[in-house]
């Protein structure tokens, strides 16, 4: 079942499920275009196909809000938004150990270019700690990167070193909010979801 958080003439925004991908693969497992896909049809009893344009992504065993398009004018228009980062982005992430700044700002190389986020801690224990993270640039897996290199892998995350995995496929990342401007009306708009049922941060509490 899809979550639908917001839908109009040119935008839909969702949920994405942690272990859903974002675009279709070699695996031929379903992807979020292809639920949403099928919720338009369904839902606007659509002959034929509907377009959904993916103008961002998630990793697979990342949960949160993901915005689409409706219409290709609307999807080069977000695309362009994503490529000059107007868009604003906030996660949340449960990390291992809990870092001796409560706030700050990281950067780093990968793969040749720099890198850079900033860090909040919401709250922490003496085992975990939930930050609040705000990527200023956009790279491949870059705040499960750079949180590692900080020497704090995401819950669930051991392909960046975390000590054991989670279940559901998951990681302990949440793509908690976004705003973008809207492609036709120029309004900002912000989308946010809260962390899922099985955020594994009451374990600690």
């Amino acid at each position: 079942m899809l979550e639908v958080l917001h839908v109009d003439n040119h935008l839909l925004v969702v949920r994405k499920k942690a272990g859903i991908l974002s675009q279709g693969d070699d695996t031929g497992d379903a992807s979020l275009v292809d639920l949403a896909r099928r919720w338009l049809i369904e839902t606007y009893h659509k002959e034929g196909n509907a377009f959904v344009g993916l103008v961002h992504r998630l990793d697979r065993p990342v949960e949160g809000v993901m915005v689409l398009s409706r219409t290709s004018k609307g999807a080069a228009r977000l695309s362009d938004q994503f490529r000059t980062r107007s868009v604003e982005k906030v996660y949340w992430a449960i990390v291992e150990g809990t870092p001796k700044k409560l706030s700050g700002q990281r950067k780093d190389v990968l793969d040749g270019k720099e890198c850079t986020l900033s860090f909040d801690v919401r709250a922490k224990t003496t085992q975990r700690a939930w930050l609040e993270v705000r990527p200023l640039t956009g790279r491949k897996h870059q705040i499960r990167r750079q949180l590692a290199a900080m020497g704090h892998p995401i819950v669930g995350d051991v392909r960046y070193g975390a000590s054991k995995p989670l279940s559901r496929h998951s990681i302990a990342l949440l793509a908690h909010a976004i705003t973008v401007e809207h492609p036709t009306t120029r309004e900002r708009m912000t989308f946010c979801v809260e962390a899922p049922d099985w955020w594994p941060w009451a374990m600690d509490n």
